[in-house]
């Protein structure tokens, strides 16, 4: 989608040079992981030698960290700009990678069908993304028999609240459901800490129910393997949610309120 795409390509420099991101620390910490992939750890269980494709990979910060631990990393994005940061990432760290620019839909195109081990995807991925039956028959052809899906994303439920509210109430505003067309929003900031605005701060976000998401993935020839609900976010969603020790983001109080985020892994029959 053009709009989502030039929203995306005016996110690149801004989160380059974040702090939050700290690309600069991933070369001069040899072991360093992203947060997102170190919450991710109890559950992705071993990569070590596996052929893995992080679908949607950004910057690649997630995308090395996997590498880190073992795996053969493939990333692939539909901005170019991204997979620059995200090459130049991976040599500056001495560490090999492929990184591949096409849309999720052309996957299977780009890269090759059962080629893959683990197709992971990270936590602000399948929003962008308006089918989530076609992103399942994507993975599935992408994972060669026996090959493992392994998502961790914001949960349906928490897109579906009205993030405008400075009380501590949970007002549901948005649809919970996959919608044609999707929801359009304009903001000028991203969800780090920046300097600047976003020059195409214009984004269209398709939200997907648990219900649609665990059907796509079971008529895609896959078998779910575990689902866990999350309370915390790795950023701050809500303005009420507060920083935890775990470098994640929750309400302050009463957590049993709303899930923040779902894990799921599934393995091609």
């Amino acid at each position: 989608m053009v709009t989502n795409h030039a929203n995306w390509e005016a996110r690149v420099p801004l989160h380059a040079a974040s702090r939050d991101y700290g690309l600069d620390r991933y070369a001069a910490e040899p072991e360093r992981l992203s947060d997102v992939v170190r919450f991710d750890l109890p559950r992705l269980g071993d990569v070590d030698g596996l052929d893995v494709v992080h679908l949607q990979c950004h910057i690649g910060t997630d995308t090395l960290s996997l590498a880190r631990l073992g795996a053969s990393v493939t990333g692939l994005d539909f901005s170019g700009s991204a997979l620059e940061v995200a090459r130049d990432l991976f040599a500056t760290c001495e560490t090999p990678g492929e990184f591949v620019e096409s849309t999720v839909d052309d996957a299977v195109v780009a890269l090759g069908s059962e080629r893959f081990d683990l197709v992971y995807t990270g936590v602000g991925a399948i929003s962008w993304l308006p089918s989530i039956d076609r992103w399942a028959e994507v993975v599935a052809g992408l994972l060669r028999p026996g090959g493992r899906l392994f998502i961790r994303d914001m949960h349906p439920m928490l897109f579906t609240l009205d993030e405008s509210r400075d009380d501590d109430l949970l007002c549901v505003r948005f649809h919970y459901f996959e919608s044609p067309g999707g929801e359009r929003f304009e903001s000028e900031v991203t969800y780090v800490d920046h300097e600047g605005t976003l020059s195409s701060p214009e984004e269209v976000s398709f939200n997907h129910g648990i219900g649609e998401m665990l059907t796509a993935v079971l008529d895609h020839g896959m078998t779910i393997d575990a689902f866990v609900e999350h309370d915390t976010c790795p950023w701050q969603a809500l303005p009420q949610m507060v920083e935890t020790e775990s470098n994640e983001w929750a309400l302050p109080d009463g957590r049993e309120r709303v899930p923040m985020t779902f894990t799921l892994g599934a393995t091609k029959r």
